[in-house]
């Protein structure tokens, strides 16, 4: 696991209701929003509801409930955003050779516009 769960990090405090946001989904397990700085047409955030730090955490410790739960949410939030015929880009960054600035898992789903190649080469 590349970082330990900080409780205090902005997703634990969104899920407490400490800092509002602009909700996309709300399930059992899973919470959707939009992102406050986004970096096309649709850029929503999907995140469990347990402190899992990133996918591989939580992969190997959800229960199966949660998992399902949050697959199922990330193809909810596409369908309801409409990304799904045009296509989509689903990014989830972990550690720090990811980039990962939240230490909860979350995945990015990006759309609305072609989103050029994913990493350039070099």
């Amino acid at each position: 696991m590349p970082y330990s769960y900080d409780t205090e990090n902005i997703f634990a405090k969104i899920l407490r209701g400490e800092i509002p946001n602009d909700t996309v989904l709300d399930t059992e397990h899973s919470l959707a929003f939009n992102d406050i700085r986004p970096q096309a047409p649709i850029h929503v955030l999907v995140i469990p509801k347990g402190a899992y730090v990133s996918y591989d955490d939580f992969a190997s410790n959800a229960s199966d409930a949660e998992i399902l739960d949050y697959t199922r949410a990330i193809a909810k939030v596409c369908e309801m955003k409409g990304v799904a015929a045009d296509g989509f880009r689903m990014i989830s960054n972990a550690g720090a050779h990811g980039v990962q600035e939240v230490p909860h898992l979350h995945v990015h789903i990006l759309g609305g516009r072609g989103l050029g190649r994913m990493l350039e080469r070099g």
